[in-house]
């Protein structure tokens, strides 16, 4: 089977560029993934960008590797995923490996101190679009259930304080039980 190498490079460029221009964690980089691959490069359609947010952040592990291997795997199989993990990985731990080798200077430098402080904004407002995006497609599915569970994990983790995995995992559990009584009534019809 030839590989398409051109797709291949686009994806390992993005993911690297991606990576390597992200700060602010997972949430932030994928944002920028879903810009890059549902809307410039329409390789993944919305729901399908939804779907692999869900995953990588219910699955361990960090959510910007978590979506390279679903979004590689998705556009090239097992090559487009090593190809996405590479491009993504690869420039924090170059990144990385540099501070740590200046680590006391970075540390004391007030000038990196101002400059991580004021991404810390740009930080908030990216993620602050991810949940604006995310809480309007649940809206958009016009389903009371998901709408609720939305308001209520809301509720339960910013209010009282309830584990997320605790939160993730009683939404899974809602929603097999729903896929469940979907199926059941479907068959009934």
């Amino acid at each position: 089977m030839k590989k398409d190498y051109s797709k291949l490079w686009t994806l390992f460029r993005s993911m690297f560029v991606l990576s390597a221009c992200t700060f602010g964690g997972g949430f932030v980089i994928v944002s920028l993934m879903k810009k890059k691959y549902v809307e410039e490069l329409a390789w993944l359609e919305e729901d399908e960008m939804l779907d692999v947010t869900a995953i990588t952040q219910s699955a361990p592990g960090p959510l910007p590797v978590n979506a390279s291997v679903i979004i590689g795997y998705r556009i090239a199989g097992i090559v487009g995923s090593l190809t996405a993990i590479l491009g993504t990985i690869l420039p924090p731990m170059v990144i990385i490996s540099v501070i740590s080798l200046f680590y006391d200077q970075f540390r004391t430098n007030p000038y990196i101190a101002v400059a991580l402080q004021v991404m810390r904004a740009g930080v908030a407002a990216v993620i602050f679009d991810v949940v604006i995006n995310l809480a309007t497609n649940v809206v958009k599915t016009r389903r009371a259930l998901y709408i609720a569970m939305m308001v209520i994990a809301f509720v339960t983790t910013y209010l009282l304080d309830v584990s997320a995995m605790i939160i993730i995992f009683a939404c899974l559990g809602i929603g097999i039980a729903d896929l469940i009584v979907t199926l059941k009534n479907g068959k009934e019809s």
